[in-house]
């Protein structure tokens, strides 16, 4: 690498700067402006401070491209952040969504490198009244990832994010509702003569997520050990449609045990999808052991089209399974219940029961301090238990 100044008029000096491209191995000659420089003497001083920074891999070659090229480009190679690692298509949607809708109508245009801190600012605080804390908290958080990889890739020289006045504060999540037992019974209930039952029954009886609940075979199921096998997720996405992929971590391929009344409906199911490939009618008593079901199919398959025949190996769309599930629970008085809610009872139940907070995390794929974090919530058996707990206390300390 070399380097030198250059006058071009009374007092404009510039450093010339000739650089190998680390691609094509050929150099070319950058020309920087060195606008703090009174004379030679002082362009020198500053083009030596360029060289080093180039030695060092910190020079940051002048660039056009507006922020909205660069984050189509980042959500190209998969959006990595600071494990410079591409996330999940379904994650980099709701990156693309958040920074599409939220953060390009206002800053796109602006050249990536002559962003300022001031204008995220400006941009976070016209925000702030139209969205929820922890939909803004997103958008920084996602931001901010965007913009770290520019950094990281020579794109920026600095992350203007380091210079924001006010960052968005996380705001309190949202960790859905935990029914009591009576509460469970009543939805349950309700649920008896829907399609999505036996679902309902899954989920709020293992504590499955949804995507893996849709994604479960017939081979997963082991009626006499009483488990179900969990190691896949149905996921549907813009770019991909919907398909069946493995779980982000390990910890996420599991075997659980079931209760023999969640057998039971299980068989039940079988039977009804044993009878749908023989042709044979629900109310015709028969042998169904010389019935085969085809290899891979689901539990819960695509309810077929009119004039269809069921596909055994289609999975259903996970959000169609969502808005069935809610139309019904508002019926019946759960209009606030979300699908995943009954995730978080089943694991908040089995706390509240007492079973180690590592085994519940076990059981739901989770980390056992996620699990803590996300699922422990109040409900009112617990609080009576606790208010019964610190009454005991109460009357043993003051004897009483």
């Amino acid at each position: 690498m070399r380097g030198h100044v250059r006058e071009r008029g009374k007092g404009n000096w510039y450093a010339v700067l000739s650089i190998r491209d680390a691609q094509t191995g050929k150099r070319k000659t950058v020309w920087r402006s060195l606008p703090g420089a009174a004379g030679k003497r002082e362009a020198e001083v500053e083009c030596a401070k360029l060289v080093q920074q180039i030695r060092g891999g910190d020079f940051v070659l002048s660039d056009s491209a507006t922020l909205r090229q660069w984050v189509e480009h980042w959500l190209n190679i998969g959006a990595p952040g600071r494990r410079r690692q591409a996330v999940e298509p379904k994650t980099r949607e709701r990156y693309a969504d958040l920074l599409n809708v939220h953060v390009l109508p206002v800053l796109g245009h602006r050249p990536l490198q002559k962003l300022q801190s001031s204008e995220i600012d400006a941009l976070y605080t016209a925000l702030a009244d139209k969205l929820a804390p922890t939909t803004l908290n997103s958008v920084h958080v996602t931001f901010a990832s965007c913009l770290n990889t520019a950094v990281r890739t020579r794109k920026i020289a600095k992350n203007p994010m380091a210079d924001l006045a006010k960052i968005p504060p996380r705001g309190e999540p949202d960790h859905g509702i935990a029914l009591d037992e009576a509460q469970l019974r009543k939805l349950i209930l309700g649920f008896r003569d829907h399609s999505l039952y036996v679902i309902v029954n899954v989920a709020a009886f293992t504590g499955a997520r949804r995507s893996e609940i849709l994604a479960l075979r017939w081979q997963d199921f082991d009626p006499v050990a009483r488990t179900l096998r969990i190691e896949r997720s149905v996921e549907h996405t813009r770019r991909h449609g919907l398909r069946v992929k493995g779980p982000k971590t390990e910890r996420g391929k599991r075997t659980i045990e079931i209760d023999a009344g969640l057998v039971a409906l299980l068989l039940a199911e079988r039977d009804r999808h044993l009878r749908l490939i023989a042709g044979i009618p629900d109310s015709a008593d028969v042998n169904l052991s010389l019935v085969r079901i085809p290899d891979g199919a689901l539990i819960f398959p695509a309810p077929p089209a009119p004039d269809e025949q069921i596909s055994f190996t289609r999975p259903r769309t996970p959000q169609g399974v969502t808005e069935a599930f809610q139309k019904v629970a508002t019926k019946l008085g759960f209009a606030d219940l979300r699908f995943h809610d009954l995730r978080g009872t089943h694991e908040t139940m089995l706390l509240d029961a007492g079973v180690p907070v590592h085994v519940v995390a076990a059981r739901g794929g989770h980390d056992p301090a996620v699990l803590m974090r996300s699922y422990a919530k109040r409900t009112k058996t617990a609080d009576a238990r606790a208010a019964s707990a610190i009454a005991r206390i109460a009357r043993n300390v003051t004897g009483t």
